[in-house]
């Protein structure tokens, strides 16, 4: 299978190595985890930033293994799930700080490419989410709304 946006190979055959429970060496218990993992949400850090905490200082390689949950469930259970998925935010951050680029440097073609293919992948995600109701149906994405709401 071919990258998204590139002429190169990808890694089509490769797959994780199949992991069905938690290794005997997490020295955490599971509802530890799972304070934790609020504490740490209120605190104001992303998924990504709690799970990197967790394997860093806490010994604990996966959330979703370690509790039977995912990370999602636990902040949504706990009422901090955050209104825009994190991949999303990231993606539309960078769609900001290109366009910023843009306006400085107008007559520049190669990043006026790379927006489209940001904002391509934007859309493809919002599609993604809307499919699995993380979204609601009536969401869209225009440059001027990610600005709003990302800053």
């Amino acid at each position: 299978m071919a990258k998204m946006h590139a002429r190169r190979r990808g890694k089509s055959a490769s797959s994780k190595p199949r992991v069905t429970e938690s290794p005997e060496w997490v020295p955490v218990p599971k509802d530890e985890i799972e304070q934790m993992v609020v504490k740490l949400a209120k605190e104001g850090m992303t998924a990504a930033k709690i799970g990197i905490v967790l394997r860093d200082q806490y010994a604990v390689p996966s959330v979703r293994l370690a509790t039977d949950k995912t990370m999602y469930e636990i902040l949504e259970a706990n009422g901090l799930r955050p209104a825009l998925p994190d991949d999303l935010v990231a993606l539309m951050r960078r769609a900001i700080n290109v366009n910023g680029h843009m306006a400085e440097n107008k007559k520049d073609m190669a990043t006026n490419r790379n927006l489209q293919l940001i904002e391509s992948k934007i859309r493809r995600l919002v599609k993604y989410y809307k499919r699995n109701e993380i979204l609601p149906q009536d969401w869209q994405y225009s440059l001027k709304n990610a600005e709003l709401l990302i800053e």
